[in-house]
């Protein structure tokens, strides 16, 4: 039995400075994370849904953005 799926999750490709790439993968060994690109939507997804939501505290936020910086995301 086949299960149709209708929310198809598509990707595309950021890049990025390839050192900025080989710090980040060291920096995210033995978190759970499987890749850079997970870490990095992981991170998006949080800076993003504090737009919407209350529920992540201003420190929280600040501490992300401070991390996106230092990773040369933003």
């Amino acid at each position: 039995m086949r299960v149709k799926r209708e929310n198809k999750i598509t990707f595309t490709s950021v890049s990025i400075p390839t050192a900025l790439f080989k710090k980040t993968e060291k920096h995210i060994e033995n978190t759970g994370f499987p890749s850079v690109s997970s870490y990095v939507a992981f991170l998006l997804r949080m800076i993003l849904s504090d737009r919407k939501s209350s529920d992540t505290s201003n420190y929280e936020t600040e501490m992300i953005k401070r991390k996106l910086k230092e990773l040369g995301y933003i």
